[in-house]
């Protein structure tokens, strides 16, 4: 049991650590796609350097689109189907009785395509909505009273600079009718692999990176941000309180524990990125604070940490340690949080299911 308390809000948050059959492959994939249909849990799509390879050895990632589904421990993973092609680091969200995905990226481009899936007797049920008004991925996105909200993003693989794109898809009207509508964007930079949330039937922003060629470069930088912002489909934007660190890349979105709280899981604050060449596998991963804001008194607090085990041998063998993850969804199922594989530390994936059990 990992407990931990906020004791000025007088609240309590315990969450009981446990893990799901690992993904049945030993590298695991980071940018998958992930949600609920049925009784199952989802996984799809994603990327990863194959076993034994790393960025700096020479290794070229690797796409899938392999569709996974877990009904039980007991069964264990089973292959369910493909995706229209392979594809990672778009939106996830689940949607009445399937998932949405949202954008995403290959090796070449990256994608308008919006795909709602479901499974159902055995069946796997991949159906077209409308696309997006440009390729995104490295997005975030959430649901609020069937409006589907997206933020930010990369247009390409390519690109110099993150996006201030802000849409929204009304799913409440007929198929014939949905089309995707520009909003005002936030008073902010641009960013990606923001933590999305809902809270109050209001759309958050948190936290992210900007990308952008310094002067007489022409390579591209990160520039990771700690800033929030809430928006109000009445009334509009409005800045929160910083959180006390970068969570770029997060598991998204954010969990609601109440009217009044968002939980982000882990995320990374950039602190070590510039080390990322040096470090190789003696990176120690990222951070495994679960840090909750208090939308009453606009502020955050660290309640807890995501389970982790590193070993000794983490730096050749990261597949025997467990790890914060990022570049993972955050999804809900049988009223626990699922932190699917993911990315361990720069480069390395894993293959292991998180579960986080409010109690």
């Amino acid at each position: 049991m990992i407990f931990s308390s906020c004791k000025e809000d007088k609240k309590e948050t315990v969450f009981e650590w446990s893990q799901l059959p690992q993904v049945p492959d030993k590298v695991g994939f980071a940018g998958c796609f992930a949600g609920v249909s049925g009784d199952h849990i989802i996984v799809a799509g994603g990327s990863q350097f194959p076993e034994g390879s790393r960025p700096w050895t020479g290794g070229v990632k690797q796409w899938n689109n392999k569709v996974l589904a877990l009904k039980n421990v007991t069964e264990g993973w089973k292959e369910i189907g493909e995706l229209p092609h392979q594809m990672g680091y778009g939106i996830s969200l689940n949607w009445e009785n399937g998932i949405l995905l949202i954008g995403g990226a290959d090796q070449h481009q990256h994608y308008r395509n919006v795909y709602f899936i479901s499974y159902s007797n055995g069946k796997l049920s991949v159906d077209s909505m409308p696309d997006l008004p440009e390729p995104l991925a490295n997005s975030c996105g959430a649901i609020i009273e069937g409006v589907v909200y997206v933020a930010g993003g990369l247009l390409s693989p390519t690109a110099k600079s993150t996006q201030k794109n802000f849409w929204s898809l009304d799913l409440n009207r007929p198929k014939a009718e949905q089309v995707w509508k520009v909003l005002p964007s936030w008073p902010g930079e641009g960013r990606m692999l923001s933590v999305a949330g809902v809270l109050n039937n209001e759309f958050y922003l948190l936290s992210g990176a900007s990308v952008h060629v310094e002067s007489g470069d022409t390579a591209t930088s990160r520039s990771y941000l700690n800033d929030a912002f809430a928006y109000n489909p009445q009334t509009g934007w409005r800045k929160i309180k910083d959180l006390p660190h970068s969570v770029t890349a997060a598991p998204t979105p954010a969990y609601s524990d109440s009217k009044e709280h968002l939980l982000v899981f882990g995320g990374d604050d950039g602190s070590r990125a510039d080390q990322n060449a040096v470090l190789k596998d003696q990176h120690p991963g990222f951070r495994t604070e679960i840090i909750s804001y208090n939308s009453k008194k606009d502020k955050w607090d660290v309640v807890g940490n995501v389970l982790t085990d590193r070993h000794a041998d983490a730096d050749i063998r990261p597949d025997l340690s467990t790890w914060a993850p990022v570049t993972t969804p955050l999804v809900l199922w049988n009223n626990n949080i699922i932190l699917p594989q993911g990315e361990a530390r720069p480069g390395v994936r894993t293959n292991r299911v998180l579960v986080a059990s409010p109690k």
